[in-house]
């Protein structure tokens, strides 16, 4: 049996026995009448956090925790973002990113692109006992924060309603999964992009409507989308910005002092007092050079 195998294995007995436990608690618990609440010892109504449910995410896998914008289409039209990138809302999205990595040092790479950012946690991540609930709602909860609060270095317009992320939590077991899952979100991006930016050059600069622009577009492929913004805008896409085709990549790396003289986010990784500089990249992660350059980013 392989050690992965017999980690799950651990897991399930372990569920197995709290479960078990649970119910003959429930079973001989005695539960107090409402009239003699105010007389009872505190710890007598400790037996609730046996409801809670046991969500530690199995070891040794990467933990990766997607946040997800809120009804973004609608946030970005009161907000009048530029279509089809704007490069503010991208740079507002990468700092808030490069903040998360910031407060968490577990976290070895982070990919965002549009109104979402992936966070990878090591392996052996030890952060809140690798309960999932904790890591993605802390991860969810400072990104928004610092959205709203980094929002006037990016804007001069003030923020109209509260933005909201979504979170989840999901675990590659192995190096090759998570590279799998890295490289489809950035297959999204350009996927997204090279439609939107089709898209609307029919619309700005074609003078077509947002539904005549869909119609045109319908069943279309990535060489026809390319055809036309090249023959009727003369647009290549590869010549656009990487920032909007590849999507950025917030690697952490190790340097030898504090300083950074390059303007990247210098951070100090609290578990083994090292400083770290934090990057950000728009270039391919689907190849391999990319891993082959940064080989500490998938170490143990």
């Amino acid at each position: 049996m392989t050690h992965f195998a017999q980690s799950l294995c651990v897991v399930a007995i372990r569920k197995a026995r709290t479960l078990s436990f649970l119910r003959r608690a429930l079973l001989q618990t005695d539960f107090p009448p409402a009239s003699n609440v105010g007389k009872m010892a505190k710890s007598k109504f400790e037996y609730v956090r046996l409801f809670e449910a046991d969500d530690k995410c199995l070891p040794n896998c990467w933990i990766v925790v997607r946040i997800d914008g809120k009804a973004f289409h609608k946030f970005s039209d009161v907000h009048g973002f530029e279509k089809p990138n704007d490069k503010r809302a991208l740079d507002l999205m990468t700092r808030c990113a490069e903040r998360v990595m910031e407060e968490y040092s577990e976290i070895c790479v982070s990919y965002g692109q549009s109104d979402e950012y992936s966070f990878v946690f090591r392996k052996n991540a030890e952060l809140y006992n690798r309960r999932a609930s904790k890591i993605m709602t802390n991860v969810c909860s400072l990104f928004t924060s610092s959205y709203l609060f980094y929002w006037p270095q990016f804007f001069t317009c003030p923020v109209q309603y509260p933005p909201s992320f979504d979170g989840r939590v999901v675990l590659y077991p192995s190096d090759a999964n998570l590279r799998d899952y890295l490289s489809w979100r950035q297959a999204d991006c350009h996927i997204n992009n090279l439609y939107n930016t089709a898209f609307w050059a029919l619309v700005q600069q074609g003078g077509l409507t947002t539904k005549q622009a869909e119609e045109r577009l319908r069943g279309t492929v990535s060489s026809d989308k390319n055809e036309i913004l090249f023959q009727e805008f003369q647009t290549n896409y590869n010549n656009l910005p990487a920032l909007y085709r590849k999507g950025t990549v917030v690697i952490r790396e190790p340097i030898n002092d504090k300083s950074s003289g390059d303007g990247s986010k210098v951070s100090k990784n609290r578990k083994h007092a090292k400083a770290f500089r934090i990057t950000a990249l728009n270039v391919d992660i689907i190849q391999k050079d990319f891993w082959s350059k940064y080989p500490h980013l998938l170490a143990e």
